[in-house]
């Protein structure tokens, strides 16, 4: 028989930690549910020590978005064959490999038993279930079509991680060749370049504009090197705690928008991102106005947000969804008017699925072609660094007979 370490609440709230007797996990929480304890945590006691000692060296994992279409899709299945919620989070939580997840669903159950609604459960973890996720939930208990709205909700989870992947790999293949771009100068300028400014200097002769420039610059790092390690470092919290800022926010996104190449592409993400999300919870009952406030405390981008809420002022004082959209100037025309139509003709969600189908493949198009534009600027730029550095090196020895007469 195996122990297991807990920590729990009594029936007077109060945290209470120890050791239990068990054949098995299961066992051990059926043995605490008796004794009226609402089980916080529950792991092996041997492993304890070292999870508590890996989750302060590494943090816990979090959450992702691979884990929570997962877990959609299966509870879908289990309550669309009949089995009763609480059962159905028993069965995900024992196969649930995420041990922040586990617990997470060890604590929706615990309250779920308690009385509490499965939306009301949910909300409780914002940082594993966002608030499209709660309010698309809620919409379902109210409807009684909870299978049905977690059958979207996979759905739409699987949407937005593949559009999100598709600007990361946007993104990545830049980063990766600039990271190594950087790391390879970096190298030059600490421990090539001083040696080959040691053999110049001792011809005793003056050195060419650029390879003086490249000289001291290794000079400057070699000296400086815990500046050039902490700027870096101070300009991101720097640029963090700006970016807290209301007004900042505000001002970094809206640059986000109009940059010249990625501004593009990001907007056409953040079209297709408030066009799918506003679809699917207007088609799961969810009402327009709390759909577009949860739509726009999800937009990710405070100038989308602030018209997000802006149409939502509109249809409350009895105007249309469309009109303030365009007169933002961030939607297209062709999106606000296909908005328009499905105003008029009483299919707005439909309409909104569409939009955010053809902006899918839209994104999906400007990232093939950003990614085949980007290449060759970035090998470019790689090679007029490295050369620049070769070229400046070589410059003293064209003139290598007269420097050392």
């Amino acid at each position: 028989m195996a122990q297991f370490a807990y920590k729990a609440k009594d029936a007077g709230g109060n945290v209470t930690s120890g050791v239990i007797d068990a054949g098995k996990e299961a066992e051990a929480l059926q043995k605490l549910k008796q004794q009226k304890f609402t089980v916080l945590e529950l792991a092996p006691k041997g492993e304890s020590f070292f999870k508590t000692l890996q989750e302060k060296i590494m943090g816990k994992p979090a959450v992702t978005p691979r884990d929570l279409v997962l877990f959609s899709r299966q509870l879908s299945t289990l309550v669309s064959a009949g089995v009763p919620i609480v059962q159905s989070l028993t069965i995900l939580e024992d196969q649930q490999e995420n041990p922040t997840f586990k617990a997470i669903l060890l604590e929706v159950r615990t309250d779920i038993e308690a009385g509490l609604s499965i939306s009301d459960a949910l909300k409780k973890h914002p940082d594993a279930f966002p608030e499209i996720y709660t309010a698309m939930i809620k919409a379902g208990e109210l409807g009684g079509i909870l299978d049905t709205i977690l059958e979207r909700l996979s759905g739409f989870l699987e949407s937005a991680e593949a559009l999100r992947a598709k600007v990361k790999s946007a993104m990545m293949y830049p980063g990766i060749v600039l990271s190594i771009c950087g790391l390879v100068t970096v190298f030059l300028l600490t421990f090539v370049i001083p040696t080959f400014g040691a053999i110049f200097q001792s011809f005793g002769k003056e050195l060419p504009l650029p390879t003086q420039m490249l000289i001291d610059l290794s000079n400057i790092m070699k000296s400086y090197w815990y500046v050039l390690i902490g700027a870096p470092i101070g300009a991101y919290k720097g640029f963090n705690a700006y970016y807290k800022t209301p007004g900042g926010q505000r001002y970094v996104d809206g640059l986000v928008l109009k940059a010249p190449v990625f501004g593009i592409l990001l907007k056409k993400v953040a079209v297709a991102k408030f066009t799918r999300t506003l679809g699917t919870l207007i088609k799961s009952g969810v009402p327009i106005m709390q759909g577009l406030e949860t739509v726009g405390a999800t937009a990710g981008n405070k100038i989308i947000e602030e018209v997000v809420l802006g149409a939502r002022e509109s249809i409350r004082e009895g105007g249309r969804l469309a009109d303030p959209l365009k007169k933002s100037g961030v939607f297209p025309n062709m999106v606000t008017q296909m908005i328009g139509v499905g105003e008029e003709t009483g299919a707005l969600d439909q309409m909104l699925t569409k939009i955010a189908d053809f902006y899918d493949q839209e994104v999906d198009t400007a990232v093939k072609g950003l990614t085949s534009m980007i290449e060759p600027i970035v090998i470019v730029v790689m090679g007029v660094v490295i050369g620049t550095i070769v070229v400046a090196m070589f410059l003293p020895m064209f003139s290598m007979g007269s420097m050392v007469e």
